[in-house]
């Protein structure tokens, strides 16, 4: 196996709405900040891969003009996602490990403000039994939030402490869209949303984008003087059917966390791709992390800031920050697609 390491990591404000700002000129300033970092070009870049959702620009490869962003002339070695640009990273990963490149730049972004995303990700469901019924993202959660609550594991007093702690943790990311001081009583005397959820259980709207480039150890080296090692990466998958698997556990992130070897070693911190609070309570057993001995989503989460198909990129670039900024030696990064933690990524990062 080839050593891969993280030597650079960048991304916009996240916004509720980046107004007349397309994908292309939200990229580009982010793109060339990452480049930058670590004194590249990207003549230096021998594969590039993003990951994009077109629903949310409402075109059929709308993704293609975002590639603008890096230069369509000379042309590259490039591939694209339908999926959060962890997935990228992934393919970007399997690329060095074949051999096929040294150097690799992800990036993902959406724009969301303009589009009703909780019902577009409806057509992330069965199209024969589920998507018919229209059911959207955050009724969906609704269902698993009760089933948790109703297990006896956890109450909404759970929920609202995840939902503070992401706040107050927010404070120290320039970058977060929602941060503050909150109590947990304050956050239980608002009214509900989606029984059980209260509207700050849910991830909000975000426009924004990611860039993040890795290399090969010999590389890495001599760009970056901390460069974050991914010592373990793995995906797993839960059945499509809701109604085939417990929603008040993510089998598919225990599995992958396994193999990508969460446990053998100290876990400074955790970034968990949680866009509901009673997720991360249920990623965080599924990964068996103590919140007393590991910083669980320092940069506040996605219940900061949720840039639809950049987040989980964001968890890994977040975790790869604190490693070579010093501030952690080991930690975890997790990303999830599809409805109630269908489909998981679990990545280990090391100093």
């Amino acid at each position: 196996m080839r050593e891969v390491a993280i030597v650079s990591y960048a991304q916009t404000p996240m916004r509720r709405d980046a107004g007349a700002n397309n994908d292309v000129e939200m990229l580009m300033g982010t793109l060339q900040e990452a480049l930058s970092n670590v004194g590249m070009t990207q003549k230096d870049i021998d594969f590039t891969c993003s990951g994009s959702c077109d629903y949310l620009g409402g075109a059929a490869f709308a993704f293609v003009s975002a590639v603008d962003a890096l230069g369509a002339v000379p042309p590259i070695a490039e591939s694209h996602v339908e999926m959060d640009a962890a997935w990228a990273l992934y393919e970007a990963w399997l690329k060095i490990q074949c051999g096929k490149a040294d150097t690799a730049l992800i990036y993902g972004f959406g724009k969301s403000s303009h589009c009703a995303l909780p019902d577009m990700l409806c057509l992330q469901l069965d199209p024969y039994a589920m998507q018919p019924l229209w059911p959207d993202s955050i009724s969906l959660a609704a269902l698993q939030a009760n089933a948790l609550l109703q297990s006896g594991k956890y109450t909404e007093r759970d929920l609202a402490e995840v939902v503070a702690n992401s706040r107050r943790n927010a404070k120290g990311n320039p970058k977060a869209q929602l941060k503050g001081d909150y109590t947990v009583e304050q956050l239980l005397k608002e009214p509900t949303f989606v029984s059980p959820l209260r509207k700050h259980d849910c991830c909000p709207i975000s426009d924004g984008a990611s860039v993040l480039i890795m290399t090969t150890r010999e590389k890495a080296e001599k760009l970056c003087k901390r460069p974050a090692f991914i010592t373990g990466i793995d995906h797993r998958i839960d059945a499509h059917g809701l109604g085939m698997r417990d929603l008040t556990v993510s089998t598919s992130t225990r599995i992958a966390g396994e193999k990508a070897g969460v446990h053998k070693g100290k876990v400074d911190i955790a970034e968990l791709y949680a866009p509901f609070s009673h997720q991360e309570l249920i990623l965080r057993d599924a990964l068996g992390l103590d919140p007393a001995k590991t910083k669980i989503n320092p940069s506040g989460g996605a219940l900061a800031g949720h840039v639809f198909m950049a987040c989980g990129l964001d968890r890994i670039g977040a975790v790869a920050t604190s490693i070579m900024n010093g501030e952690a030696s080991r930690g975890v990064a997790h990303a999830t697609s599809g409805p109630c933690l269908q489909q998981n990524l679990v990545a280990v990062l090391e100093g």
